[in-house]
């Protein structure tokens, strides 16, 4: 009872302390054309919610500047004669840095001579404006606001209708009952590796994400029927922009928390140019937080990582607007049984085995963009990336009677890295307000080395899994097309096409959304589509004992059939209700003879890509379920999410038997809700709560007697998946305050994740020291604390 009651004196000392400080600032931005990307000029930017009410106009260039704005939060309008306009809700404003707004306005559609203009109500509509369905947008300030996310974009999209979060340990995304390998990640228009600290190599999560959302922009997420222009994913998209740096002012950001030591700068490279810079980077604290003694999952080993987020952006008169951006980051931990006792809540490491790893992951891009006229534009990137992975393996053997090691046996390494250097080519074309047509190819070449050997048959011979050192290249290209036949119903159609070089693999995919507004608040959709992907690399290049022959080179594409069906109803302003049902069939998926119960649909279930030797794409699966979002967005001081899913994923491995997948949790609840008080005239408290409610994970079960025999775990494959661990809960609580001084904004909050100390189950495996199976359990009450300074 004492603590809130001093949080509150704190903040009111500090409302006096900064009473006589300015209370205002600026905010500037820019409106285009959301179809062809050229700016509007002369358009009518307003904040309504003040008194006088404080507008600008926009210049040729589509740039505006509003000053003197109060702190706080305010909702902007933006107009443009013969465009929809379109009403931006709590736009936040800090004193310690301005506020950069980058709006995209719709043509109306009109019959007749009369011009229509109706008001933008769909607060989670997608950059993208071909995704008209499963997709939702959302801005950079839900990724630090949701209790529970860490500031991460993955565990924030884990929030969203039809993704399953129920895992302390990563931030995969599973959709939809898919495998977390399904998803594409992009950024700034390039599709690139996974971009967490920690991943392994195919993996698209990890326990730390690189993505710093103090550099991202308003982004996209996308779950099923995903427009042409992507493609080699299968499951979903995360299309992430990086947000460009102020263009006149220097402006400062540091921040320490569980992520890590941030420190950040953005501005102007002169006062005589727009050109601007934004670089971020961060450094590890978990050495600290394990001094406190703050268990992070990983038992006593300490994990170590940094990052750099960086983009140059220079736009010019005559030659159109380059850029250039760069995200990378290098992790390692040890993982040493060898020096500690078994941890029930070690997430990672193995009783049986000291593992030693190391990753890293870059990608630098650059990007010109180039407006032949205010209708036609031509975007280029171009862009190199490199991941690697290595990671050494020793077992242990423990004195049975004494628990003391008596000898550590080198048992394998992997040495995984992987060169991407990428060519894209797209051109946009506004035909007129009712049609817009987007062509593009893009070319993807992969340089490879991959070396691998780990003992077998019971350590008595070294196997060679891998060893390729080569290139190839993947080869796409896609066409989309919009059609507005009105302001009510628009549909997208698309193709794309894709080939793998190694083995000419190729997939043609047919893609179409139909979406029809019947009332000014509600809309039907429907989508349907062919989408593929790639296996992970370094499924191609496994070796078949003995012979050394890559027996799974001619693998053909996973693919995926989906349809979907949504009703969207925004029952007022701030409150949107949908519902989408969903129905996924999964054919050529690879599957294995000798293992007759293995597919990989179920690639991600555990941190690394299970590879067999000899796979067929013989495999199929099904996903189907419907979901439900009802969201009241931030007004009045409060908002609140609820999502809810449930959904069946099945598959079918060489032999045939339909069987659950690992994700198959049959059902997902998200209930989130937050407030917030004004503390004087510029400071403001905020409570965020969450609540989660999961099916628990699949998994095959252990045969204890045979496993006692062997002295090694012994599974029973005949029945995978037909069990699941206990049900998920987890309910988070996030308490935070920003205080607005003259020049300077301070942000601290405590999330206090898994309040009830609830013992979700992660894992159960076989000792061989105890001899009996061991539980391994999620994450415990966890708290988490963070300052941030704007200046």
């Amino acid at each position: 009872m004492k603590t809130p009651r001093l949080l509150l004196l704190i903040a009111g000392l500090l409302c006096i302390q900064t009473a006589v400080w300015a209370q205002t600032q600026t905010v500037r931005g820019r409106v285009l054309d959301k179809q062809s990307k050229s700016p509007l000029a002369s358009a009518t930017v307003a904040i309504l919610d003040i008194k006088p009410l404080l507008g600008t106009v926009t210049d040729a260039d589509g740039y505006f500047i509003l000053e003197n704005v109060p702190l706080g939060r305010h909702n902007v309008w933006v107009s443009y004669l013969g465009y929809k306009e379109q009403s931006i809700p709590n736009v936040v404003v800090n004193a310690g840095k301005q506020t950069i707004l980058n709006l995209a306005l719709e043509e109306a559609i009109t019959s007749t001579d009369e011009i229509v203009i109706t008001a933008e109500k769909d607060k989670t509509r997608t950059n993208n404006e071909m995704a008209l369905l499963s997709a939702r947008g959302f801005t950079i300030e839900e990724t630090s606001r949701y209790a529970g996310s860490r500031n991460d974009p993955s565990r924030m999209a884990q929030n969203f209708a039809g993704v399953s979060g129920a895992n302390d340990s990563r931030n995969d995304i599973i959709i939809r009952g898919n495998s977390p390998t399904g998803l594409l990640w992009r950024l700034d228009g390039i599709d690139i590796p996974n971009p967490s600290h920690f991943g392994a190599l195919g993996t698209t999560g990890g326990p730390v994400s690189m993505l710093n959302y103090n550099t991202l922009s308003n982004s996209d997420f996308l779950t099923g029927a995903f427009p042409a222009e992507y493609g080699n994913g299968i499951s979903g998209v995360f299309d992430l922009q990086m947000r460009t740096g102020n263009n006149a002012k220097r402006e400062y950001m540091a921040q320490l928390g569980f992520n890590g030591l941030e420190l950040g700068a953005e501005g102007p490279f002169s006062k005589k140019s727009k050109a601007t810079y934004l670089v971020n980077y961060r450094y590890s604290t978990l050495a600290v937080f394990d001094a406190l003694g703050i268990s992070f999952g990983t038992g006593t080993a300490i994990p170590n990582y940094q990052d750099l987020s960086f983009k140059v952006d220079v736009p010019t008169k005559n030659a159109g607007r380059f850029s250039v951006f760069g995200v990378g980051g290098f992790s390692n931990i040890d993982l040493l049984a060898s020096e500690a006792e078994f941890d029930p809540n070690d997430l990672f490491s193995q009783s049986t085995n000291d593992i030693r790893q190391k990753t890293s992951m870059g990608v630098v891009g650059f990007t010109h963009l180039y407006f032949f006229n205010k209708n036609t534009y031509s975007q280029l990137n171009l862009a190199v990336s490199r991941s690697t992975e290595g990671t050494s393996i020793d077992s242990i053997y423990r004195n049975p009677n004494t628990n003391a090691v008596e000898a550590i046996i080198y048992r394998g390494i992997r040495d995984f890295r992987q060169v991407k250097y990428t060519l894209r080519e797209q051109i946009n074309k506004k035909i007129n307000a009712r049609n817009n047509v987007n062509i593009g190819v893009i070319l993807d070449w992969y340089q490879l080395a991959m070396v691998d050997s780990f003992r077998v048959d019971g350590g008595n011979r070294f196997r060679r899994l891998r060893d390729f050192n080569g290139g190839s290249g993947l080869l796409r290209g896609y066409a989309q097309w919009q059609h507005r036949f009105n302001d009510q119903l628009t549909l997208n159609a698309g193709i794309h096409y894709q080939q793998f070089l190694l083995n000419n693999t190729y997939a043609i995919e047919p893609r179409l959304g139909l979406k029809y507004s019947f009332t000014p608040t509600q809309s039907v959709s429907i989508g349907a589509g062919l989408h593929s992907q790639l296996q992970p690399l370094q499924v191609y290049f496994r070796q078949e004992d003995g012979t050394g022959i890559r027996t799974n080179r001619d693998l053909e594409f996973t693919k995926s059939r989906h349809l979907v069906l949504a009703y969207d109803n925004s029952l007022t302003p701030s409150l949107r209700l949908k519902v989408e049902g969903y129905y996924q069939q999964l054919v050529d998926v690879p599957v294995d003879a000798d293992y007759p119960h293995f597919s990989l649909a179920n690639a991600g279930a555990g941190f690394g890509i299970p590879t067999l030797d000899n796979m067929t794409n013989g495999g199929t699966g099904q996903n189907y379920g419907i979901e439900l979002t009802l969201e009241k967005f931030y007004s009045k001081g409060y908002y609140f999410l609820f999502t809810g899913s449930l959904f069946e994923s099945k598959y079918k491995g060489y032999d045939g038997i339909e069987r659950n997948t690992a994700f198959n949790g049959n059902f997902v609840t998200n209930g989130l809700l937050g407030k917030e008080w004004r503390v004087g005239k510029r400071n403001t408290l905020a409570i965020d709560l969450k609540v989660t409610y999961a099916g628990g994970r699949r998994f095959i079960p252990i045969d204890l007697e045979a496993s006692r025999q062997q002295n090694d775990e012994v599974l029973l494959y005949d029945q995978a998946y037909e069990q699941k661990l206990d049900d998920y809960f987890r309910f988070d609580f996030k308490i935070g305050f920003k205080m607005n001084g003259k020049r300077i904004t301070q942000e601290w909050f405590i999330d206090i994740q898994n309040v009830t100390n609830q013992q979700n189950v992660f894992t159960r495996s076989y000792n061989t020291t105890a001899n009996d199976i061991q539980t391994t359990y999620q994450l415990g009450l966890f708290p988490l604390v963070q300052w941030r300074l704007l200046f």
